[in-house]
């Protein structure tokens, strides 16, 4: 029986520059949130990404609305082609900041051709602020906290 492929050595002050280009060549996380005692999980698009700090815009009746609202513990995972991962374990927080909502909606043509206004009352921006941040790459079956 072959041997398992060995991964490369992380060289720990590589993490953050590791994960961000993992994060941007994958582009579409999967988000984990929780409905009751359900985990539930699906691709979302950032609209902004500062660091590890994660924007996603969401729809008012969407499932995850009242599953954040419950409970606004989350998880966002990256996995690029190659199967490195970052996993983002993160709080939800609802963007108010009129300047904020105002940048990401003149940046973001798709949100403009589908909500109309910025003042749309189903467009929510959550900001995933992170708590832990970790990198695995590929056939390494180790995670390393990343500093934040």
């Amino acid at each position: 029986m072959p041997k398992p492929p060995q991964p490369q050595p992380v060289n720990p002050a590589e993490l953050p520059q590791l994960a961000r280009a993992t994060m941007a060549a994958a582009k579409f996380p999967m988000l984990a949130t929780v409905d009751g005692d359900q985990p539930r999980v699906r691709p979302v698009s950032p609209v902004k990404t500062e660091g590890f700090v994660v924007y996603v815009a969401n729809l008012r009746r969407y499932g995850k609305t009242r599953e954040l609202e419950t409970n606004p513990k989350a998880e966002l995972c990256y996995a690029d082609e190659h199967h490195h991962q970052v996993r983002i374990t993160a709080r939800a927080e609802i963007v108010t900041d009129r300047g904020v909502l105002e940048e990401l909606w003149a940046a973001n043509a798709l949100l403009r051709a589908y909500l109309g206004s910025v003042d749309n009352p189903e467009l929510i921006i959550y900001r995933f602020v992170p708590t832990r941040v970790r990198y695995m790459r590929e056939w390494a079956l180790e995670y390393f906290d990343v500093p934040i």
